[in-house]
């Protein structure tokens, strides 16, 4: 995979991703770190978003989940958001930090932070919208 790293014109520019490169990740977090997330594109297109503290809106696991469950989110390049069953994490500690008010896109996916959490959909309007307090699937 190649890994996209905006380092310096972070600094100057606010956040925007070209079209992706086939296989291109992305590794971003909100301000206060608690959102942590990864953009994919290529064969394995998604994403996730992970949450360090959450009150949890869904409480049932996912069907057949046999990993972690309740704080991962994402969403594939067609489809709903859903709630992801996961035994890893996507935090990096050198992803980017998507300041409030700001948007990042890669491929299909669009995700925009705000003071009241991070909200990613895909092309079709389907994705989640995610808060410390609560947690939406569409």
């Amino acid at each position: 995979m190649i890994r996209l790293t905006f380092a310096l014109s972070l600094l100057a520019a606010p956040i925007f991703a070209t079209a992706a490169l086939a296989d291109d990740y992305l590794a971003f977090h909100s301000p206060s770190g608690n959102i942590q997330c990864g953009m994919s594109t290529g064969d394995y297109a998604q994403v996730r978003c992970d949450m360090g503290s959450l009150t949890p809106t869904y409480r049932k696991a996912p069907p057949d989940c046999e990993f972690d469950w309740g704080s991962s989110f994402a969403v594939d390049a067609g489809g709903p958001g859903y709630l992801a069953c996961v035994s890893d994490s996507v935090a990096d500690p050198g992803g980017i930090e998507l300041g409030y008010g700001k948007s990042i896109s890669l491929g299909p996916f669009t995700c925009s932070s705000e003071k009241s959490g991070i909200e990613c959909s895909n092309l079709g309007g389907h994705g989640f919208k995610l808060s410390k307090a609560k947690q939406k699937l569409f």
